[in-house]
């Protein structure tokens, strides 16, 4: 992978910043409205193994969500964050199972590795066109490039959206975002 352009990082960053202080001031609990946003509005097929995350921090709490879908049938896996430069690794969860704490303050389900066909992805930003912006560390764009059929929604508060997201051709895409306001479907380019 070639190193991105400096003005490139540097938009990232900026953006970064701005939308953590966005996020800071909104309430993790809307998360309850996202999920029932999602359950009305997303069809998920019946036996699709469906990948969420911990929240940490101010991030959008997806918990209600991922124990509704999990109640409706579905194995929920949850991410292990491995080294730098690998895709994620999903592990299956059931509400109430002991978490393990990880690196950078995340958290993660013991249970055994299975394959995700929908991802419910975190982020700081994103835009209509379905890009989005991370913490930088680039799990989510090299997860989805080693699964080009798992369907990726990323997952915010509706503050969050930009006009535009600085990204380049290694950024993955989404094919909506779920926030507390509703459900945005990109549109295929």
């Amino acid at each position: 992978m070639a190193a991105p352009h400096i003005s490139l990082i540097t938009a990232k960053a900026d953006a970064r910043t701005a939308a953590i202080k966005l996020r800071d001031g909104c309430d993790p609990t809307l998360g309850e409205a996202l999920a029932q946003h999602v359950l009305d509005g997303i069809d998920i097929a019946a036996g699709a193994v469906v990948a969420g995350f911990w929240p940490m921090g101010r991030e959008i709490n997806i918990q209600p969500l991922l124990a509704a879908l999990h109640a409706r049938g579905h194995k929920i896996a949850l991410p292990e964050t491995p080294p730098r430069g690998q895709p994620l690794i999903f592990r299956h969860w059931l509400p109430g199972m002991a978490m393990v704490a990880e690196r950078f303050g995340t958290q993660r389900p013991s249970g055994p590795i299975i394959i995700p066909d929908l991802i419910f992805a975190p982020l700081l930003a994103f835009d209509r066109a379905g890009r989005r912006l991370g913490y930088g560390g680039g799990y989510y764009d090299r997860t989805l490039a080693a699964l080009p059929d798992a369907r990726a929604i990323g997952c915010g508060y509706a503050c969050q959206e930009l006009d535009e997201v600085p990204s380049d051709a290694y950024d993955a895409r989404l094919s909506a975002i779920a926030t507390e306001a509703g459900i945005i479907i990109v549109e295929s380019p």
